[in-house]
């Protein structure tokens, strides 16, 4: 075991920062598009990384909240009334995929045909790059972890486009197109592999290149500054004593309800599919393709919604844009997936100030590398 963790660590460190960039907007943006607080996110994102990501038996997939069931948490909040409410739900809804797990529920998964899991990845990679050239213009309206085609802006994923390149912003375009630069040069293979060079990830480089390149725009191009729904927000803490106040804590005052059983049963079943096809996706682009046994992922992401219920999160699933993400970097063990999730709780509580100075433009440029 200790061999195994020293022959894999630094492979595993380095793609644990690429999935920390690339989740860190989109925990964000699905919370907001949730109609949940930001925060909710993020404690996904953390209970994603570091709480699935110890009991699942999956090398390389990544777990957080997803997009694909925004739709169904602002509804299910809707329904329910409250946020509180909905957290009682899902902490049932964890409950429930405890049980499909325990009962094996999870070997319906290997029966999902082949050419459906080449079509959904063709088809993400695809939307993920389009939905990113907004983005990479500076045209933020919508949130960046948005992937559907009815966007929240009212318009849709080739509107959006249309709008970006009408009301661009100038600041933005240099900086994308140095991060992508940077990501071109760092995904050589001379580079990747050198000893100095490939230590630190590209999107590292890519993302302190899109700050310094904002701080001087300040300086001489005043008009190119990029502010406000251009960069990353992260609610921001004055003191440790203020962390309780973030926490949301689930109301169970429905449970006798039936609208309480269908949003559980609900997030549940959706959340349980979406995990299994990720899951499958993950295995088969890994490069060792490695077989994760799925009732105990199912039992993995039962635990972790269990928890991100009981402390005010968003519903995790297996994510395949993380988990792209994560292969792609060379992750080898699962270590990545629970060291991006550290680095969401510890860097989000020490330095939001300093990731707040990052611009949606450079992530957008990360996304679209990790979509092609």
């Amino acid at each position: 075991m200790k061999s195994l963790l020293g022959s894999n660590l630094r492979y595993d460190l380095k793609a644990s920062l690429v999935v920390f960039l690339v989740a860190l907007p989109l925990c964000l943006g699905i919370a907001i598009a949730s109609g949940a607080p930001p925060m909710s996110g993020l404690i996904a994102g953390i209970v994603g990384g570091v709480i699935v990501g110890a009991f699942s038996k999956s090398h390389v997939s990544v777990s957080g909240p997803a997009a694909g069931l925004t739709v169904i948490v602002l509804d299910s909040i809707s329904s329910l009334g409250t946020f509180e409410l909905f957290l009682g739900a899902l902490v049932a809804a964890g409950l429930i995929q405890l049980i499909l797990g325990f009962a094996k529920a999870g070997v319906l998964g290997y029966y999902f045909p082949h050419s459906v899991i080449k079509g959904m990845l063709t088809a993400i990679g695809l939307i993920l790059i389009l939905k990113q050239i907004p983005h990479a213009l500076g045209y933020d309206k919508d949130f960046i972890g948005d992937f559907a085609f009815q966007q929240m802006d009212k318009h849709n994923s080739f509107t959006e486009i249309y709008y970006a390149f009408q009301y661009y912003s100038p600041g933005a375009i240099p900086i994308v197109l140095i991060a992508l630069a940077i990501l071109i040069f760092f995904e050589r293979p001379q580079v990747k592999n050198h000893k100095l060079l490939g230590a630190v990830p590209g999107a590292l480089w890519a993302v302190l290149s899109g700050i310094l390149l904002n701080s001087l725009y300040a300086k001489v191009q005043p008009d190119w500054l990029l502010k406000d729904e251009h960069l990353v927000s992260i609610p921001s803490l004055t003191s440790l004593s203020q962390l309780p106040s973030l926490l949301t804590f689930p109301d169970f005052g429905l449970i006798a309800d039936s609208a309480f059983w269908i949003v559980a049963v609900t997030l549940a079943v959706i959340g349980s599919i979406e995990t299994l096809l990720s899951i499958e996706a993950g295995d088969k682009m890994g490069p060792y393709k490695r077989i994760t046994p799925s009732s105990k992922e199912l039992v993995a992401q039962g635990i972790g919604n269990t928890v991100s219920g009981l402390i005010g999160g968003l519903p995790v699933t297996a994510v395949i844009v993380r988990t792209s993400a994560n292969i792609a970097s060379g992750a080898r063990i699962k270590l990545s997936a629970i060291f991006h999730g550290v680095l969401l709780m510890v860097l989000v509580l020490s330095i939001p100030g300093f990731l707040n100075q990052i611009p949606l433009s450079c992530l957008a440029a990360v996304l679209i590398v990790t979509g092609k």
